[in-house]
């Protein structure tokens, strides 16, 4: 039996003081065909422990394991190697029991990695100033767009067809509460992306104009031009990075003007996990640092001049008033960032480039395989690790049918776009260090056999 301390007097109270006439009220932002009538149909309402043990056991054989089979998955999470040594280190008790410090210059070891994560994405981004960290990449991104209109007093907002729409649903969810004004369109299926549509969108009343880089078809494309167009709107640049592999290969966003730069860490650090926990990164130019969201860990000396770190700037809910903070979302994703430091650090600079490098040559080759099947069509004139194929059948199916023998063959747009017909033939392709020659061939057999 569940223990419920208070009793109905004091729920009504609760309801009553604020303002809801009963708890079903405290849901109404959830749509009603989405809301539960009673217990779900076939869900035993209590069973032992063993027998929930060998249930779920039973389910996860049903799953395809990654690293068993050729996987060439992408779209926002990447399968990279985690050496087995940054798993030891994010366990080390200094680290796992204070990942989260709330008496935090106690924990001086936890607030040192937190600057050296600072630091490592700061570089990685092009910017002056990081923060340590955000609870994922898509919160990270309507983070930088509610910064934006802080700074700007505006609240319209151009975002890139590239950008991945899972980030953009989210964006739109949050922006039902803030009043912001979101303009996107699905992609088109092509080399180009949208930048002439992006600088003609910008007008007075623009705060912020939000790329993708590399975009979700894995375009990559010159920055600079839309970074001078917002600008000389008295707008800002935000720059979404998903694969942050691909900045050791490609200039960074902030090189090339962007003025806040969000992403994903996942790819570095921290395994696929079905979905997270994954680690946000968030990065700004300096004159920006007081909106930006989150939290700041700093260098200084103590009263003896000995080196010692502390929190810099906590502009969260928890940490000050309610209406003064620039982030309601408190969690900050520090364990994972650990993992990210942890492998960044081991593979240093050198490491990060010869990682991409290796990145790119896989991803070269198995697109010049992929595209010599008749009727594939490679999409992308530029691409890092990731790109786009235009199928002679619909790429939903096509996927399914490679899962049936043993390969897991990309992310169909119809995945991600359901309904936009121009998108139903597109298949998205990630290929990293991970692919060997044998699962590039595997791929190759099995998307011949498919799209005949």
């Amino acid at each position: 039996m569940r223990y419920l301390p208070l009793s109905d007097a004091d729920r009504s109270e609760m309801l009553r003081v604020i303002g809801a006439g009963s708890i079903d009220d405290l849901f109404r932002d959830v749509p009603e065909e989405l809301r539960l009538k009673g217990p779900i149909d076939g869900l035993p309402l209590h069973a032992s422990e063993m027998a929930v043990e060998r249930h779920m056991t039973a389910l996860s054989r049903k799953n395809m394991v990654a690293g068993e089979v050729p996987f060439f998955l992408g779209c926002g999470a990447y399968r990279h190697h985690v050496p087995a040594s940054v798993d030891h280190i994010i366990q080390r008790g200094e680290f796992l029991t204070s990942y989260t410090p709330y008496q935090p210059e106690i924990a001086q070891g936890t607030l040192q990695m937190m600057f050296e994560f600072q630091t490592q994405v700061a570089r990685l981004f092009g910017c002056e100033v990081a923060n340590a960290s955000m609870y994922d990449g898509s919160t990270a991104m309507w983070e930088a767009i509610v910064m934006a209109h802080r700074i700007t007093r505006k609240s319209k907002t151009v975002i890139s067809s590239g950008v991945h729409p899972h980030y953009v649903s989210v964006a739109k969810t949050m922006a039902k509460f803030t009043e912001d004004e979101l303009e996107t369109a699905p992609p088109e299926l092509s080399a180009e992306t949208d930048a002439e549509r992006l600088i003609a969108g910008i007008d007075g009343e623009t705060s912020a104009v939000v790329v993708q880089y590399p975009d979700i078809l894995g375009r990559i494309t010159d920055l600079t031009p839309i970074a001078e167009a917002a600008h000389a709107a008295g707008a800002l640049l935000i720059a979404v990075v998903t694969e942050p592999v691909a900045l050791g290969l490609i200039k960074s966003p902030g090189e090339m003007g962007a003025d806040i730069v969000a992403g994903e860490g996942q790819s570095i650090g921290v395994g696929l996990q079905f979905g997270g926990p994954y680690v946000g990164l968030f990065a700004c130019r300096e004159k920006h640092v007081r909106q930006m969201p989150g939290r700041l860990a700093g260098e200084t000396v103590d009263a003896e001049g000995k080196r010692g770190f502390v929190l810099t700037l906590s502009t969260r809910e928890q940490h000050i008033r309610r209406e003064k903070a620039t982030s309601n979302i408190c969690t900050s994703s520090v364990l994972c960032a650990l993992a990210f430091t942890a492998h960044l650090t081991l593979l240093g600079e050198k490491g990060l480039r010869q990682l991409a490098s290796l990145n790119h040559a896989r991803a070269c080759e198995a697109a010049a395989r992929l595209a010599a099947i008749p009727g594939v069509e490679l999409v992308n004139d530029s691409f890092f690790n990731e790109f786009t194929l235009k199928l002679p059948v619909e790429a939903r199916p096509a996927v399914h049918a490679m899962v049936e023998k043993g390969v897991l063959g990309g992310v169909s747009l119809g995945r991600l776009y359901p309904g936009v017909d121009k998108l139903q033939n597109g298949l998205v392709i990630a290929v990293t260090e991970t692919a060997t020659d044998e699962d590039i061939a595997g791929f190759e057999a099995a998307l011949k056999e498919v799209v005949q």
